[in-house]
């Protein structure tokens, strides 16, 4: 993979480069080093996109709907054509293996190819109104409208496909936005905004990408003049911004701390290779990573012993070796507060199994098992790569295990039992289920958010334009 990144980046100011200054610098999260700087915006430039996204709306709105499809149609193409630079990217400012940053990537191109046809499928209702005497004569449709201009918040662990599945959906839709990416890794958003200036049917004003800091950021919650806000990230941080969001609509994709249940007539081979994948891709930094597993006790032994083995063998280092499975976590502080979890666990009386070493950034593959109850491990968002172990011998108490969380965005159940998968679908309290594999699966189609402490809304492209509109609604009477 030959690429080069620049010394310097812009930001995004009413679909056009702005380089006001190169205050942001980001560094390469395996060796620490600054690897280039951006642009950082002021509270008065990000009063200036706000204003560009406000007058922007109506000509959004009023974009046809195969203009939309062509502008996400035309970043799918630049996208594919700009592949190896973006999971490169991706690798330096993440930390990200090269695997996983390629396949990312995909999903970029996956969530924008989807939004473009879903642009064209906006539909609304036509209905009968004449339910009682009164209202005989009368008809009701209803259709979608693009409710306005949307602030954007994505985090830094997905930083290409979480703000795709804010930023292609508002195009869809036909909504002008502002995004600031996460400032520990902007540049996969201030290259979309370099694919989104391509396109001259955006109105100006259209898009605004804005790496800020966090206390010159305030706009993004607070200005009334946005409809809705979109924010990825942690849950204290997502509900304050709601406490301080006014009369916008508020949509929150937050933590977990998700739990995976193995019952003892699973594939465990299957269930290992996808709990292992589930628990460490990416260091573990994921809100639906797999955190808590719990083990049928008639097979629970073999399982541990499987998993215990299969730790072993992953190999961490520099996310640019294609044979690395365990990059860095996104900072050393990071990396040391989950070693310090993991510590108190084990003086709690949880059984260190594997790995459990942490240098600088880099925290080992771990894995656990009895973990006191309430110990941070088990309770609390690891969002890194450890792994917690428990028993269980009646499928009740295992799913009320799996809801003894105040998180609730998804589970995985390895099963045959299509009765206790049904069991599961009713009685669980999260955003979604997937059975014979992990919490960690998602598709960038389905509904995807949580419950609880885990959010509010959904994303999946259709799911964000539902989100990002309001009906309006329209009633005739018919004459005579």
């Amino acid at each position: 993979m030959m690429v080069q990144l620049k010394d310097t980046y812009p930001l995004y100011l009413n679909n056009k480069a702005v380089q006001p200054n190169t205050d942001l610098a980001v560094t390469d999260k395996f060796t620490g080093e600054v690897a280039f700087r951006t642009a950082l915006a002021t509270p008065d430039v990000i009063d200036a996109a706000i204003a560009g996204a406000v007058r922007a709306a109506e000509p959004m709105a009023k974009l046809a709907s195969y203009e939309k499809r062509d502008v996400l149609d035309h970043c799918v193409m630049r996208f594919r054509e700009r592949f190896d630079e973006l999971a490169y990217a991706l690798c330096v400012e993440a930390g990200k293996p090269i695997a996983d940053a390629e396949g990312e990537v995909t999903r970029l191109i996956d969530t924008f190819r989807i939004a473009a046809e879903e642009a064209t499928r906006n539909y609304g209702e036509i209905q009968p109104l004449d339910v009682s005497a009164r209202a005989k004569g009368y008809m009701g449709m209803w259709k979608r409208v693009p409710i306005g201009p949307c602030s954007f918040i994505s985090p830094f662990n997905f930083p290409l496909n979480l703000a795709a599945h804010k930023i292609a959906p508002a195009i869809a839709m036909g909504c002008s936005f502002v995004m600031k990416p996460a400032s520990l890794t902007p540049l996969g958003a201030i290259i979309m905004g370099e694919v989104l200036a391509e396109c001259d049917v955006l109105p100006e004003g259209a898009f605004s990408i804005l790496p800020a800091s966090r206390d010159g950021a305030d706009l993004f919650t607070t200005d009334e003049r946005l409809k809705l806000l979109s924010f990825t990230g942690s849950p204290g941080v997502g509900w304050d911004l709601k406490a301080r969001a006014g009369k916008k609509k508020v949509v929150l994709e937050l933590g977990g701390n998700a739990a995976v249940v193995v019952d003892k007539d699973a594939d465990l081979d299957h269930a290992l290779a996808r709990i292992i994948f589930g628990g460490y891709y990416q260091s573990g930094q994921s809100c639906i990573h797999v955190q808590r597993v719990i083990v049928h006790a008639d097979v629970y032994d073999a399982f541990r012993d499987m998993m215990v083995a299969k730790v072993a063998t992953l190999k961490s280092g520099d996310p640019k070796d294609r044979q690395t499975f365990i990059g860095p976590m996104i900072s050393e502080k990071e990396a040391k507060r989950l070693k310090g979890w993991i510590d108190a666990a084990v003086a709690g009386g949880a059984k260190l199994l594997a790995g459990g070493g942490c240098d600088g950034a880099m925290l080992e593959a771990t894995l656990l098992e009895d973990a006191p109850e309430g110990c941070d491990v088990v309770r609390e968002e690891a969002f890194g790569p450890v792994v917690v172990l428990s028993r269980f011998t009646d499928w009740k108490a295992a799913l009320a295990e799996v809801n003894d969380s105040r998180f609730g965005l998804q589970a995985g159940l390895f099963t045959r039992d299509i009765h206790k998968v049904l069991e599961a679908w009713d009685d669980l309290d999260v955003g979604g289920i997937v059975v014979n594999d992990v919490s960690s699966y998602r598709v960038d189609n389905m509904p995807y958010g949580g419950v609880k402490d885990s959010g509010l809304g959904r994303e999946g492209v259709r799911f964000a334009m539902e989100d990002m509109s309001e009906i309006r609604n329209l009633v005739i009477r018919r004459e005579g």
